[in-house]
C-alpha cells in the first residue's frame, strides 16, 4: 500500500444553504475544499485513470449535493462526505470543508466554515 491524498481545492458554488428566508431565496457563495486518502499503489504503477479515483466524478457528485438546500453547513458537509464515501468506497478517509462567504452575522467577517472528516 502507498497511502496518498487527493484534493480538489476552491470549488465555487452558488447555493441556497442557510436558516434565513433571504438565504434560501437569494442564495450565497460557497467554497468547497475536498481531500481524501486512498491507496495509490496501482495508479502509481500503471499510470492509468482506471486505477485511481476520477476527480471529475467527485466534482460532479459534490456539485449535485450542493444543489440540495440545507439549513446548516454541518449538515451539508456530512451529507457530501457520506455521499462521496458511498460512491467511492476505496477512499480511506474524506475531509471536506465548506466555507460560506459573507455569512449573516452582526459584524464584519469574510466567511464562516465547517470541516468534517469521515
Amino acid at each position: 500500500m502507498i497511502k496518498g491524498t487527493i484534493k480538489l481545492s476552491g470549488m465555487q458554488f452558488h447555493a441556497f444553504h442557510g436558516c434565513f428566508d433571504f438565504e434560501r431565496a437569494e442564495g450565497g457563495e460557497f467554497i468547497v475544499d475536498f481531500a481524501a486518502e486512498l491507496d495509490i499503489a496501482r495508479a502509481a504503477e500503471s499510470d492509468s485513470l482506471e486505477d485511481t479515483v476520477d476527480y471529475g466524478a467527485i466534482y460532479e457528485l459534490i456539485s449535485r449535493e450542493m444543489d440540495i438546500p440545507s439549513n446548516l453547513l454541518e449538515h451539508v458537509a456530512v451529507r457530501i462526505a457520506n455521499a462521496v464515501k458511498k460512491e467511492f468506497p476505496e477512499l480511506l478517509s474524506v475531509t471536506l470543508t465548506i466555507t460560506k462567504l459573507t455569512p449573516p452575522v452582526p459584524g464584519p467577517v469574510d466567511s464562516s466554515s465547517v470541516t468534517v472528516t469521515l
